[in-house]
């Protein structure tokens, strides 16, 4: 199998891309080839003006065991030059798919383990089937979360996560969707319609407006509500009135018609 086989790329009509995970004999498990392949299309995508959304998906029965163990263990016996290099591939891997500028949507079929919890974390919508199940394995096996933890904190908070980091517990769907991991549970059977309604909503925004949108979710990190957060808030609205998109979106509403971005 060549590296590109281990990430298999589709683009509808609409502009909706999905990513699939397709190394289903390791438990789509990732080593520095896949990291690699995946981390080069989701720049791919999220510099294309023509992807509207990135749909993250799996092959096989599981979603993601995370790190291949035998990968890891390959490392392990590396230099620590090279440990750090690996580890910065994965880490940019994570960012590059928690600051994609585009919506994106994971489908978690099956079991997420470790980084596999990551990917999920870093996806701004979740949608899992009931059989899926999430489990942030590492120290059973003497690691940690490290590269993944900003993420998983992010989505979870840190009282869930000090709990999950250490006991390695496997939480349900059910669970994982109580502590804020994942939004919907569906039946395994129901997960592409289930994906299909969220992107019919994704699919009426503006795409510009979008990209900013979901950057506002990162402008508070470590900073306090004061005055210069708050000018950079009116700042950007003011900009977003007056962008073509703006314009264009609130000339369609009071004309009763459909903006130009929107399709069908």
């Amino acid at each position: 199998m060549t590296a590109e086989a281990l990430v298999t790329k589709a683009i509808d009509e609409r502009g909706v891309a999905t990513l699939t995970l397709d190394r289903p004999e390791r438990h789509n498990a990732f080593d520095e080839a896949l990291i690699s392949v995946l981390t080069s299309a989701l720049r791919d995508l999220g510099s294309d003006p023509s992807i509207r959304a990135v749909v993250l998906a799996s092959n096989g029965r599981s979603f993601s065991a995370g790190a291949d163990l035998e990968w890891m263990r390959r490392m392990a016996s590396q230099s620590w030059s090279a440990n750090l290099a690996d580890a910065a591939a994965l880490g940019e891997l994570m960012h590059t798919l928690d600051r994609l500028p585009k919506p994106t949507v994971a489908l978690v079929q099956g079991a997420a383990y470790g980084g596999g919890v990551g990917l999920v974390a870093c996806c701004d919508v979740v949608v899992s089937s009931t059989r899926a199940s999430f489990c942030l394995s590492e120290v059973k096996l003497g690691l940690t979360p490290a590269t993944i933890s900003p993420y998983v904190v992010a989505a979870i908070g840190p009282r869930w996560a000090r709990r999950l980091f250490q006991t390695a517990e496997s939480l349900s769907a059910e669970r994982a969707r109580e502590i804020g991991l994942v939004h919907d549970v569906v039946p395994e059977a129901d997960l592409a319609a289930a994906a299909e309604a969220i992107l019919a909503n994704i699919l009426q925004g503006a795409p510009g407006a979008q990209a900013e949108a979901k950057d506002l979710a990162f402008l508070r990190e470590g900073r306090p509500i004061g005055a210069d957060l708050l000018q950079e808030t009116r700042e950007r609205i003011a900009r977003r009135r007056a962008s073509d998109e703006g314009r264009e979106g609130v000339t369609a509403f009071l004309e009763k018609r459909a903006p130009a971005w929107r399709q069908g």
